[in-house]
């Protein structure tokens, strides 16, 4: 039965489905640019409408079987099968684009899908592999991170997202009353920064020079360098636009998630510094579908309390900060500021009105 249940998280491979048949009906039906917005509302629309009616999953997997259930290979082989399906559709995707003749409509219908997806898919699943021990899920998470060009998150999340969340120190948490569009741009840029910052310090504090193989980042971004060269040499200077502007879309798309799992939400600082992450300091939301095509990510709460935990055992607490909806559904909410605040900033207010009561 656990088994089975695990297998639930495949649904994680519809995502780039929608690319590939976006593909499929564009060039089908002549109407390549109308098309090219399908995997948005496959995402935007549909999901969140099936979402809804599933509902949502409180069920926690039993404390007797969370090792069993965790080194069940099933969780980390459909992440790693995740690395050759972003490899795969991405080429597709680039080659498709290239060779249709797309409209503005379309061009921009396109990257956005492709970004998004980009974003939900390999920087999504990279996080997952990113915080376990094991070098065939580090490097399988890192390769996730180079197609999108935004490979100092996992040297940033790590070392950085997870030591000052929900500080005003962490560039990934947007404090109360702050709009995405202030926050995006400078968590980009100070993620981006910190990543070399923090490598550049781990490798001075072991006594090594920070200009060779050792520093991670320029091992990341040489291989960045050579896939975005060999894209070009293959799609030319169009391909080349392609691939760099779906990176800039996915990173764009984690930092908003980023900004929906952590808006509002404070450490409280002591003589002896913050306190200790828990799973109140992280939006947590259970609704099955969304869940169960995102890893469990959005059971942040006990991410954050616990990094190291594998999705399939993450846990829901019904004290931490909940949010109205799946990821889909936040995600267009916060692009409007005015409707996010409506919405959020009461469940922040209730939020700490009950933790002082």
């Amino acid at each position: 039965m656990q088994r089975l249940k695990a297998l639930r998280y495949a649904l994680v491979f519809l995502l780039p489905l929608q690319l590939l048949l976006a593909m499929q009906w564009g060039t089908r039906s002549g109407m390549p640019d109308l098309l090219a917005w399908w995997p948005l509302l496959f995402f935007f629309v549909f999901l969140p409408a099936i979402d809804f009616g599933i509902g949502r999953d409180t069920v926690n997997v039993q404390t007797a079987q969370e090792r069993e259930v965790s080194a069940d290979p099933v969780f980390k082989w459909l992440c790693l099968a995740v690395l050759p399906v972003q490899i795969g559709t991405l080429y597709l995707s680039m080659q498709w684009f290239v060779a249709t003749d797309l409209g503005p409509v379309g061009v921009i219908g396109w990257l956005l899908s492709q970004g998004i997806i980009s974003g939900a898919l390999a920087i999504n699943t990279a996080h997952e592999m990113i915080h376990k021990n094991g070098r065939l899920e580090q490097w399988a998470g890192a390769l996730l991170l180079i197609t999108v060009g935004y490979h100092g998150f996992k040297i940033e999340h790590l070392r950085g997202h997870h030591v000052h969340v929900s500080t005003p120190e962490d560039p990934s948490s947007a404090p109360y009353g702050m709009s995405i569009w202030t926050f995006l741009p400078q968590a980009l840029r100070r993620n981006s920064v910190n990543a070399w910052k923090l490598e550049a310090e781990r490798l001075r504090k072991a006594g090594l020079s920070v200009i060779g193989w050792h520093n991670e980042m320029l091992v990341m971004t040489a291989i960045w360098l050579a896939l975005a060269s060999a894209v070009f040499a293959i799609a030319g200077i169009e391909g080349l636009l392609f691939f760099l502007a779906q990176g800039l879309l996915a990173a764009a798309t984690l930092e908003v998630i980023n900004y929906v799992e952590h808006y509002g939400l404070e450490r409280r600082k002591t003589d002896a510094g913050y306190e200790r992450t828990t799973h109140l300091h992280s939006w947590n939301s259970s609704y099955a579908l969304s869940n169960a095509m995102l890893f469990n990510l959005q059971r942040h709460s006990d991410h954050h309390a616990y990094p190291k935990r594998r999705y399939g055992i993450l846990r829901h607490f019904d004290d931490s900060p909940q949010l109205p909806a799946g990821y889909p559904t936040m995600f267009l909410l916060a692009l409007c500021p005015p409707l996010w605040r409506r919405v959020m900033d009461p469940r922040v207010r209730a939020h700490y009105a009950a933790l002082a009561s």
